[in-house]
């Protein structure tokens, strides 16, 4: 019960709250300079939050042209070299939707709200999947299976379309990976929790740090249950319980990883690492025997962005996609 209390009343709190710190959590006196800097290039002094937690609040964003799988003509290509970043951003920049259109060109109206980004992520890896070496995702060919045969009866039930689709949920971890738009995150921290407002679907994600045990194994969630503790300025989320319904989903994501369905077993460990005043380096390691062939890892580092303005992603309201699919479909059945 007391439980329940204090994530409804941090729910409560969620919609209200505003990107500024929790009254109250101002920053400790300067501890011990670390080698990182922040973009401005000044070296970066740790703070912590009133109740002595390492400080990992504000507004963060993860858009980025970085593939989320390494593309297979770069073989075992880890970095990109100053020259071929300077390359992929200069398209990125030229193919953004706020470039002067060319005679003629109407534009595409509707990309107004895409937030792809133009940058690819700071440390130049050349995929967001770091580990196997290869950067491609390890998924197992009857786990690939039943993703083509959902996306292939997509039209027949709305029980083939995946959980973002449906605006329930974009999964953990995949609510972390970049998509098109809504790449924000805001990180609120109070005595015992650490509180994540995703800005995709509006989602919010209450993970207490007072060392309980994981819920019983019976009991199963779209998102798992998620435990959090500190190993030293690393927040470490453990997460279990999942159940069998969801997907790793991003469209950060190629075609062949997009959709791959979640058992059961899915256990999640993310790692929150604060490095500079404007940096978060985010890892994440994905485990599932019964989907891919081994475990596997994404990294993406995160920026603070003060000037960036969260909104409610009102997903579900006045949404007519799934009914439109599904009649659309019946309509052109004999």
């Amino acid at each position: 019960m007391t439980y329940r209390f204090v994530a409804t009343a941090a729910i409560v709190a969620i919609m209200s709250f505003v990107p500024v710190r929790l009254a109250g959590q101002t920053p400790a006196k300067a501890g011990k300079t670390i080698a990182a800097k922040s973009s401005s290039g000044k070296s970066w002094i740790p703070t912590r939050t009133a109740n002595g937690q390492p400080d990992l609040e504000g507004v963060w964003t993860n858009a980025t042209i970085t593939p989320f799988e390494r593309p297979t003509a770069l073989g075992g290509k880890q970095f990109l070299t100053d020259a071929e970043v300077a390359k992929l951003e200069e398209q990125a920049k030229a193919n953004n939707v706020d470039r002067t259109p060319e005679k003629g060109d109407v534009g595409g109206y509707n990309r107004a709200w895409f937030d792809s980004g133009t940058k690819v992520v700071s440390t130049r890896q050349t995929s967001l999947v770091v580990d196997p070496p290869d950067g491609r995702v390890p998924a197992k060919p009857e786990a690939e299976a039943k993703r083509d045969y959902n996306l292939a009866h997509n039209s027949d039930s709305y029980e083939y379309m995946s959980a973002w689709d449906r605006c329930i949920t974009r999964g953990v971890p995949g609510g972390m990976f970049p998509a098109g738009y809504n790449n924000a995150y805001q990180i609120m921290q109070v005595p015992g929790y650490v509180i994540f407002l995703y800005e995709m679907i509006h989602e919010p994600r209450i993970i207490p740090l007072d060392g309980r045990p994981h819920a019983p194994a019976s009991i199963r969630q779209w998102n798992g249950d998620a435990r959090g503790r500190w190993e030293g300025n690393t927040l470490v989320v453990d997460t279990t319980n999942y159940n069998d319904q969801g997907s790793i989903a991003t469209s950060a994501a190629t075609g062949r990883v997009k959709g791959i369905p979640q058992s059961e077993a899915l256990h999640v460990v993310e790692r929150f690492t604060r490095t500079a005043a404007d940096t978060i380096m985010y890892e994440v390691t994905i485990e599932d025997a019964n989907v891919y062939t081994r475990p596997w890892k994404v990294a993406i580092p995160l920026t603070r962005d003060d000037n960036y303005q969260l909104y409610e992603y009102a997903c579900h309201e006045g949404n007519h996609a799934v009914e439109n699919v599904l009649r659309a479909a019946r309509a052109l059945e004999p």
